[in-house]
């Protein structure tokens, strides 16, 4: 039988513990409404694209190889922070109060900047100049 390492479980555990946490405290001091624009949820997601892009650059391209940064910033933290399920829950609300521009804008504008995000931060990272 093969031993186990719990090391990569437990990375992913207290990232993604941090993450959710800082995502609730994010979305605690806002107004949740289906008529108006879900900003909560847009800018920890949009946040957490942006450090999914920083740090699988950094991770993969600038740092010596790590076994528990990656779980414990990527699918942890990133993954606790960001909430794309609930942008789906969100926009079939607006959709159901019939703000279906408010939905098309919310999904759109998601994806569309979420991607850039990751754009921004990987070349921020390649960009940066590497110390010696």
């Amino acid at each position: 039988m093969a031993h186990r390492d719990y090391r990569d479980l437990a990375a992913v555990f207290v990232g993604g513990a941090l993450g959710t946490l800082a995502r609730v405290v994010v979305q605690a001091v806002t107004v949740r409404d289906s008529e108006h624009w879900p900003w909560s949820t847009f800018a920890v997601n949009i946040a957490g694209a942006f450090l999914v892009g920083y740090f699988t650059t950094r991770l993969l391209e600038r740092l010596p190889v790590s076994s528990y940064r990656r779980p414990l910033l990527g699918t942890g933290f990133c993954g606790g922070l960001t909430t794309f399920s609930t942008v789906q829950v969100e926009t079939l609300g607006m959709i159901e109060h019939g703000h279906w521009a408010l939905a098309a804008g919310y999904t759109v504008a998601s994806i569309a900047l979420g991607l850039l995000a990751v754009h921004l931060a990987s070349g921020w990272v390649r960009r940066a100049r590497v110390r010696s």
